[in-house]
């Protein structure tokens, strides 16, 4: 059995002091956190959408995920990153108290959670995705220039990377 040499210890110990958490006294568990945030990435539409512009999902009496999503970015673009509006849906739609939201956070984050390329806003709706930098998004039409200069992979701080949202169907072979 091959054993660590003194700096795989060391990052062990500083893993296991950032992501460890209580079991019971004296035994602990590593917890690696999931995240769905991308940087200096643009998330276009997905390859079987055949919408022509970013519109407005339909008005339901609750709200669904995109038009939270939506709503939120538009009011506020490169403000929020795609945890952070992921897991406001989530608390949002379970009714989690402000106070317990740092907690329910932390639990939500422990499993893998789907990315924005999994929603139906470039899916469905017509909206690319733009994570800048540091994370935060904004939502571009389809429609738009800069949809295009962002799709090119010409970002406003420079090269982006270009995916491709996940398609609603699948592909037949």
């Amino acid at each position: 059995m091959a054993r660590a040499g003194p700096a795989g210890q060391r990052l062990i110990r500083g893993v296991s002091r950032l992501f460890k958490r209580a079991i019971e006294p004296g035994r602990y568990t590593i917890v690696m956190p999931h995240s769905t945030n991308y940087t200096d990435t643009f998330i276009t539409l997905a390859p079987d959408s055949v919408v022509q512009e970013g519109r407005q999902p339909p008005p339901r009496k609750r709200p669904t995920a995109a038009a939270q999503i939506l709503a939120w970015v538009q009011a506020e673009p490169y403000a929020h990153t795609s945890d952070d509006l992921l897991f406001r849906v989530y608390a949002d739609k379970h009714g989690i108290p402000e106070s317990d939201r740092a907690a329910a956070r932390e639990a939500f984050f422990a499993k893998p959670q789907a990315c924005l390329r999994a929603n139906a806003l470039p899916k469905s709706y017509g909206w690319g995705v733009h994570h800048d930098g540091r994370g935060r998004i904004a939502l571009i039409g389809v429609d738009s220039p800069e949809y295009d200069r962002l799709a090119a992979g010409n970002g406003p701080d420079g090269p982006v990377k270009v995916v491709a949202a996940m398609r609603s169907r699948r592909q037949a072979t």
